[in-house]
């Protein structure tokens, strides 16, 4: 019975998002406990505590150091219902700094920074977030990131990773580079 209505709430996810949840299915066939467990997780890379442009930027950079798929589109899709307006969405894939707006270049150079290692940088950074933010929005973008990062990793281990993609950004195509490729 559990096992039900869980499968509910998969199919109810795939389709309001237009999203293959085979992963999630397959999580589910492996035990309600293993799937609850997971289900968890994924409210830790939401949160009100940093704006949702950076937390948008941080999410996707995550996601793009992992893949230039579904799970990307995924991530633009749910920035896009969060208020995150086109023109920035596009600027973070294309890792336009100067376009995407001081808020998500500030969630952008976060997760470059701490996914490129820079520990001088993402320190600075780090910093500035506090003094805007305060440091619950370093624990949100940090959650951000680490989640993004999660679902294609698990995907991918399941099988059901996919190759790259078309980006769809308010009903255009959005170019995007992967963040091994942006210039930081």
């Amino acid at each position: 019975m559990l096992k039900a209505f869980f499968r509910g709430q998969i199919r109810k996810f795939e389709q309001q998002w237009g999203y293959d949840a085979a992963y999630m299915h397959d999580l589910l066939d492996a035990g309600t406990g293993t799937f609850f467990r997971f289900s968890f997780l994924p409210a830790l890379g939401h949160s009100k505590d940093a704006p949702a442009a950076a937390m948008a930027a941080a999410g996707i950079v995550g996601t793009l150091a992992e893949d230039c798929g579904p799970c990307t589109q995924i991530s633009v899709d749910i920035a896009t219902a969060g208020g995150v307006k086109p023109d920035v969405l596009r600027a973070i894939l294309a890792g336009d700094r100067s376009a995407m707006g001081e808020t998500a270049a500030l969630g952008y150079d976060f997760a470059q920074a701490v996914l490129d290692r820079h520990l001088a940088d993402s320190e600075e950074v780090r910093d500035e977030i506090v003094r805007r933010w305060g440091r619950k929005a370093v624990v949100a973008l940090s959650l951000a990131l680490t989640t993004a990062r999660m679902y294609p990793t698990l995907k991918y281990g399941l099988g059901h990773g996919k190759t790259c993609s078309r980006v769809i950004v308010a009903g255009a195509p959005a170019p995007f580079l992967r963040p091994e490729l942006i210039a930081a």
